[in-house]
C-alpha cells in the first residue's frame, strides 16, 4: 500500500514513517517545514538503514515533496504521479497559545488546508483517511476519564480547528458510506523513538512540555515556565495524559489496518487512562536524568483546562490497542534523544 503522510517531518509525522516503512508500507512525506526540520527525515533514514538496510534517498519505498496542503495544486499533483491508497492526516499548526492569539492563522492552516486535502482525496477516488485529532476538542470535559460520548466543547481556536475537521469528515462520510475514517483524538505524546535519532524538537520556543523541560535540564533555557498552580488538582497544577509517541503510532498503524477492512468511520481515543500534573512529570523526568529542572510558576494560559486524561477502552474494543509504555520510559528516552543530539 501507498501511504501518504502530511506533516511527515515533524514529531510525530517521523515516527510514523518509521513504523510504516519497517511495515513494508510505500511512504510519500509531504511538509511545509513551518515547525520542523528535514533533518528528523534523516532520522528516519538512520533507524531504517540500521533496522532494513536500505537508504531511503535512493529506495522507492519513500518520497518526500515539499508541499503545503493549502496549495491545493501542488497536493493534486502529488495524487496524478503517486497511487496513494490512503492518507494518514497530521499536518497543521499546534500550538494551543498561539492559536488563541492568531485564530485566523490557525484556521486558514489547519481547517482550509485540510479541507483541501479532502476535496483532493475525492477528485482521486482515495477514500481512506487517519485523522490525528486531538482531546482539545473535550474543553472542559464534565468528567474524567473522558470517553467518546463526551460532549465536544472546545475552549480555544486550536480544538476549534480540530472540531471543524471532524465535522467536515462526518459530513463526507454520510453523503458517501463507501469512505473509510478514524478520527483520533490523541492525548499528549512525549518520548521519542528508543533509537533517539528521531525526537521532538520544534523550531521556535517550545510549547508542549517535555522539549520545554529537555531544554531546561540541557542548560538552553534558565528556567521552566509553569502555568498556573490553582487548579483543583493534587498540587494544583495542570493534569493531562502523557502518552508514549511509539504508542501513538501504533494506534495510527492500527486505525489504518482496521480501515482497510471495511467502510466505515470511528472515532477513537489514544491515551493510557492516567492523568499526571505538570509536577509529576518534571519530578519523573529529574528522577531518570538526574538533572534538576528549575522552574517558576506564572498565571494560567487562555484556554487551557484543569485535568485531561482517557477513557481508553473503546481504543481496546475497536483497534485492540492499548498503551505499554509508562512515564518514566517516556522520560527515559526523551533524555537520551537529547544526549544523542
Amino acid at each position: 500500500m501507498n501511504i501518504l503522510v502530511t506533516g511527515g517531518a515533524g514529531y510525530i509525522g517521523s515516527h510514523v514513517c518509521v513504523e510504516l516503512l519497517m511495515l513494508g508500507y510505500k511512504v510519500i512525506v509531504i511538509d511545509n517545514l513551518s515547525n520542523s526540520y528535514i533533518n528528523a527525515l534523516h532520522g528516519v533514514n538512520k533507524i531504517v538503514n540500521i533496522k532494513l538496510n536500505f537508504d531511503l534517498k535512493k529506495h522507492t519505498n519513500f518520497t518526500f515533496v515539499k508541499v503545503d496542503i493549502r496549495e491545493i495544486e501542488h497536493v493534486e499533483k502529488i495524487f496524478s504521479s503517486q497511487k496513494i491508497d490512503a492518507v494518514i492526516h497530521l499536518a497543521g499548526l499546534k500550538s494551543v497559545r498561539e492559536s488563541v492569539e492568531n485564530p485566523e492563522k490557525y484556521y486558514l492552516n489547519n481547517v482550509n488546508g485540510s479541507i483541501n486535502l479532502i476535496n483532493v482525496m475525492k477528485k482521486f477516488k482515495c477514500k481512506s483517511i487517519v485523522f490525528s485529532s486531538s482531546a482539545t476538542v473535550y474543553g472542559n470535559a464534565k468528567e474524567t476519564p473522558i470517553n467518546e460520548s463526551a460532549q465536544v466543547m472546545p475552549t480555544n481556536p486550536y480544538g476549534e480547528n480540530k472540531r471543524d475537521i471532524e465535522k467536515e469528515l462526518k459530513n463526507l462520510f454520510d453523503l458517501d458510506k463507501t469512505w473509510r475514517i478514524a478520527i483520533l483524538r490523541f492525548f499528549n505524546p512525549i518520548g521519542v523513538h528508543k533509537s533517539g535519532f528521531i525526537g521532538e524538537n520544534p523550531c521556535d520556543t517550545p510549547n508542549n512540555l517535555m522539549p520545554y523541560i529537555l531544554k531546561v535540564a540541557s542548560g538552553d533555557l534558565e528556567i521552566l515556565n509553569i502555568f498556573g498552580d490553582d487548579y483543583d488538582t493534587h498540587d494544583g497544577t495542570g493534569v493531562r495524559d502523557y502518552i508514549h509517541v511509539m504508542d501513538l503510532v501504533s494506534g495510527h498503524i492500527m486505525a489504518l489496518k482496521v480501515l482497510i477492512k471495511k467502510s466505515q468511520i470511528m472515532t477513537v481515543n489514544l491515551g493510557t487512562g492516567i492523568g499526571y500534573s505538570v509536577l509529576d512529570v518534571v519530578k519523573a523526568f529529574e528522577k531518570v536524568s538526574k538533572q534538576k529542572v528549575s522552574f517558576k510558576v506564572l498565571g494560567r494560559r487562555d484556554g487551557d483546562v484543569a485535568t485531561s486524561y482517557s477513557d481508553p477502552a473503546f481504543a481496546k474494543q475497536a483497534l485492540n490497542w492499548k498503551a505499554k509504555y509508562n512515564l518514566e520510559e517516556m522520560c527515559h528516552d526523551s533524555w537520551n534523544y537529547y544526549l544523542k543530539k
